[in-house]
């Protein structure tokens, strides 16, 4: 029996694809749907290329999370990754999915961390304070924003003349080879 995974994601979907191309034909690690809380996300079209399901949902349905947990439960799913997702995990949802519930960082937590740093605004931070290396965290999600049980993390060395766009590509290209393989590690020693 293969362990299923639900991805979450708000945006473009780029992680969200290598999961996708990463679990495609795997012998005991499936996708089995995306959840959006971004009706116009560009992962709906990528979810959709893999003809893997997915379900947007507004506020109402995050707000006890018990909606999405039913939904999670109906797919037998067993754990979740978020893949660029930008809202807080309802506490009933990491209750429900404890340690199996997977995030990634774009810098070296627990610098740069907390709420309001994602994306772009890590990466600003970053240049603003002159930082000559960053990297990737890859951790389990507890209540609190980039505060749960750390996995991976990997250093990306950083030159004084890149700009934060230049960095966003350096983690971009680290998150996507090594994120999949974070979670397949880890699925594989549910099993």
């Amino acid at each position: 029996m293969k362990k299923r995974i639900s991805v979450f994601a708000s945006g473009s979907g780029s992680n969200a694809e290598k999961f996708f191309e990463h679990f495609k034909d795997h012998p005991s690690i499936e996708i089995v749907s995306v959840f959006t809380n971004n009706k116009s996300a560009g992962v709906i079209a990528r979810a959709d290329r893999f003809s893997i399901p997915h379900h947007v949902f507004d506020r109402s349905y995050w707000a006890t999370g018990q909606k999405i947990i039913a939904l999670l439960d109906e797919e037998r799913v067993d754990f979740v990754v978020l893949a660029g997702f930008m809202l807080l995990i309802p506490e009933a949802l990491v209750t429900h999915y404890p340690n199996k519930i997977f995030n990634i960082h774009p810098a070296l937590l627990p610098k740069y961390g907390g709420q309001g740093m994602y994306g772009m605004n890590v990466h600003k931070a970053v240049k603003a304070a002159g930082e000559m290396e960053s990297g990737i965290t890859i951790h389990f999600v507890n209540e609190a924003y980039d505060k749960g049980e750390i996995l991976y993390q990997e250093s990306v060395s950083l030159s004084p003349s890149d700009s934060a766009e230049d960095i966003a590509k350096k983690i971009l290209a680290v998150e996507h080879k090594k994120y999949p393989k974070v979670v397949e590690r880890e699925v594989l020693k549910s099993i």
